[in-house]
């Protein structure tokens, strides 16, 4: 006897195949509307990283690297403001802007107001950077705290040690650095014992090995917390 064959199209499967038409029917044109977009803004933002934005990247970099020379060099006002023939930082942020090279010209252009006694300027300029790069973020925030406590800032510049301290710990050559001096600006400045004896002892925790742990044990001795090995 042969074998009854299963139908391949039952009546739920042609019901289904139906709703898909009447769907498709009833929403073609806006489905493909969107597509459209979607290819368009796709197509759009590539030809403007590749024909626009990368180019000006390329100039922007090409720009700075006499800026960055004189940086190296200790001149601060030549970095800042080119030599006639080069542009500085400053040109570098305006001309442009938007690129990565303009916005590590910020914290040079930061770190050159410091040298030049701007503190103003250089804590506009700090403010705006931001970065991937945790060592050099923490590095401007405390060029940053830098440029408060040389404004008299000194809770601004609290704030700043802490916040490079913390931003990358794993740097045991720099962070115990910054959070030393955010606890003697604590201790020396603002006179403010507890805030100084918690930092001086998160130093000892965290990085007890370091010479700043050991100047921090001096300090809270002083304070009446550990006495001096010393």
């Amino acid at each position: 006897m042969a074998e009854q064959q299963t139908p391949l199209m039952t009546e739920s499967n042609q019901g289904v195949l139906d709703k898909l038409k009447e769907f498709w029917l009833s929403y073609s044109k806006p489905l493909s509307i969107v597509s459209l977009l979607i290819v368009v803004v796709v197509a759009g933002w590539f030809a403007y990283q590749q024909l626009y934005q990368q180019p000006r990247e390329a100039k922007a970099l090409e720009a700075m690297f006499r800026a960055e020379e004189y940086y190296r060099k200790d001149s601060a006002s030549l970095a800042l403001n080119g030599d006639g023939q080069n542009i500085g930082f400053l040109k570098v942020i305006d001309r442009y802007s938007g690129t990565d090279a303009a916005n590590l010209a910020r914290f040079y252009a930061g770190s050159c107001y410091i040298k030049l006694g701007d503190n103003e300027k250089a804590i506009q300029f700090l403010d705006k950077f931001s970065t991937s790069s945790k060592g050099v973020q923490a590095r401007a925030y405390k060029l940053l705290g830098d440029a408060y406590a040389d404004s008299g800032k000194s809770k601004e510049a609290l704030d700043a040690y802490k916040k490079a301290a913390h931003h990358f710990e794993k740097d045991e050559v720099n962070s115990p650095e910054y959070l030393f001096m955010a606890a003697f600006l604590a201790d020396q400045v603002l006179q403010d014992t507890k805030e100084a004896i918690a930092l001086y002892e998160e130093i000892r925790e965290k990085y007890p090995r370091s010479q700043q742990s050991y100047d921090a044990e001096k300090y809270l001795a002083r304070l009446g917390i550990y006495q001096s090995t010393n």
